[in-house]
């Protein structure tokens, strides 16, 4: 069967790929043994002169890269520029920084000189969602890439022109052929690339059942695995806080990419003395937001990614209602066509619904009043997941001490939470374990190596 390219907004069919064969597998992942045996010889210089053309090459491309993410997957144009804009970022982040992350470091030892000191592992499995098709990549490419690893990307089924279209700026960007190849297949290949003995490490951003899965062949093959997986985040506003620049930033944490981000606010948490003063805002700000053709600037918003998609989250919210929740506004399908849903607010939701337990990958806010800040903070606690946290105070001493017992793999203060090029991103609990970003990211996929000497008499 082949891989389609659909275009959510109208279904047409972009483009159709055969899927790699066995053999072309088998090819791609000796290319890529035979290309890291080079490539991990290469200086930082080389390695930095190709990483900063690769940036170069996403700015002066922006317009057209950015079309493919929106005709492929539904994000909005304006969203789908930032993404490739970002992805610009994060080479020249890395290009600049890597050798400095990876340099030796002086081990205090007395009896010999002893160093700490970093090697590439080899090949890299990548498993990427089709959220954001360029970033999720482009964040694993350059830190992976400027270690002196080698890269082999198995990306969503839906962005196919996506992954093709990495692999192109990649390799003209001078890298040399078989550092990064793109792998146009199915989700039953992966078992047979993970057992591979020349890959050496996995990383995958995707749902928690997609995690275990491939948690568990790692495991069973002891290789080295990151993952970042699904939220719940909370958005938890205190009865201190900044009302309206709460609900302005709440509704751009749960729409942007039509809330289909794992990162995305989705339980917001409100003190019960300023619930109704806030959920008025956030309800009128909400209903101003225009959605339709994503390619128009004038929208705020597309559609889902996939149908599928669409009728999950649709089960999601009709199951919440039916335990109890309460409709403020949205919770259907919209009248056109596409795969849109509108801008729903959820109330009276609590545990065991989906709109508090289930992540809503979705344009779906649910709202959850709170007694107290320590009911607050329980509340958010009270999830499977933990990858990130909004927390809204003018107290900042409060907010530092709070942030110490929000339960989550990051804590932004009066601001939503966002992954940053310098900052390290990833999650607990179901939200999955490793590092992302910043200097923990490029050390992942490194063997740190102690190195001991001792000089002859």
């Amino acid at each position: 069967m082949p891989i389609q390219s659909i275009n959510p907004f109208n279904y047409k069919v972009l483009a159709e790929f055969e899927e790699y064969s066995d053999q072309m597998i088998n090819d791609s992942l000796t290319l890529a043994d035979e290309s890291f045996s080079t490539w991990k010889r290469t200086s930082f210089d080389t390695r930095r002169e190709l990483m900063l053309n690769c940036a170069a090459i996403l700015e002066n491309n922006v317009d057209e890269l950015a079309g493919i993410i929106t005709l492929e997957m539904g994000k909005i144009i304006t969203e789908s520029r930032a993404e490739i804009k970002k992805c610009a970022w994060v080479c020249r982040y890395y290009a600049e920084n890597a050798e400095a992350f990876l340099k030796d470091e002086r081990l205090d030892v007395e009896e010999a000189q002893s160093f700490l000191v970093y090697d590439p592992m080899g090949i890299v499995l990548a498993i990427m969602p089709w959220n954001f098709p360029f970033w999720q990549v482009f964040r694993f490419v350059a830190p992976g890439l400027m270690a002196g690893n080698v890269g082999i990307l198995k990306h969503a089924s839906n962005v196919p022109q996506c992954a093709l279209a990495i692999g192109k700026v990649i390799r003209e960007a001078g890298f040399p052929e078989g550092t990064f190849q793109s792998l146009l297949i199915g989700s039953d290949k992966v078992n047979r690339i993970i057992d591979d003995p020349r890959v050496k490490a996995v990383t995958l951003t995707g749902s928690d059942i997609a995690g275990r899965k491939v948690a568990e062949r790692a495991g069973k093959n002891l290789k080295k695995l990151v993952l970042e997986l699904g939220g719940s985040d909370p958005f938890i506003v205190l009865k201190d806080a900044d009302i309206k620049a709460a609900a302005a930033t709440a509704v751009k944490a749960r729409m942007i990419n039509c809330g289909q981000s794992c990162i995305a606010a989705k339980r917001f948490i409100v003190e019960e003395v300023i619930f109704d003063q806030y959920i008025t805002e956030f309800n009128s700000l909400m209903s101003k937001l225009k959605g339709g053709d994503p390619l128009s600037e004038e929208n705020d918003y597309g559609p889902l990614a996939r149908e599928d998609l669409l009728m999950e989250v649709s089960h999601q919210v009709e199951t919440t209602i039916n335990l109890g929740a309460k409709v403020l506004s949205g919770g259907e399908r919209m009248t056109m066509d596409g795969n849109f849903y509108k801008p729903t607010i959820l109330t009276h939701v609590k545990p065991g619904m989906p709109g508090f337990d289930e992540e809503l990958f979705g344009p779906v806010a649910s709202v959850i009043t709170a007694k107290d800040t320590t009911d607050a903070i329980n509340i958010a606690n009270a999830s499977r997941f933990g990858l990130g946290a909004s927390l809204w105070t003018r107290d900042i001493e409060l907010a530092k001490s709070l942030a110490r017992d929000i339960e989550t793999g990051a804590v932004f203060v009066n601001a939503m939470v966002a992954s940053h090029p310098r900052v390290p991103f990833g999650g607990i609990k179901d939200s999955g374990y490793g590092r992302e970003l910043s200097y923990l990211g490029i050390r992942e996929f490194m063997n740190a190596k102690s190195l001991w000497i001792s000089h002859p008499d």
